[in-house]
């Protein structure tokens, strides 16, 4: 089974595919099953989002086989998209969230 990591601009941790938009998010999930998703919320000006991701993952049922992870730094998309998954999600699958905040380089 696959790791993914969905985010725009933090590098992707060890053991996870790293996905930088929701459209290539749900082609690896498409693709096989997804142990652990680790998902951000804002994933670029006019681009959809992690809560778009959570809507359609809702939509069609789709969803980790083991643990969803929102890493969001953004208090606002991490509530929403907790909120919809918390729900939704199958009970089997764990729900976590862990923020993870940006790191500039200067």
């Amino acid at each position: 089974m696959t790791n993914v990591y969905l985010d725009d601009l933090r590098p992707c941790p060890k053991g996870f595919k790293l996905a930088r938009s929701v459209e290539q998010c749900i082609d690896l999930m498409k693709a096989g099953p997804v142990n652990i998703l680790s998902l951000d919320h804002d994933l670029g000006l006019g681009k959809a989002t992690g809560y778009d991701l959570v809507k359609y993952m809702v939509e069609k049922g789709l969803y980790a086989k083991k643990e969803i992870i929102i890493h969001s730094a953004n208090p606002i998309g991490r509530h929403l998209m907790w909120t919809l998954l918390h729900k939704h999600k199958p009970s089997h699958v764990k729900l976590s969230v862990r923020p993870q905040p940006l790191a500039f380089k200067i």
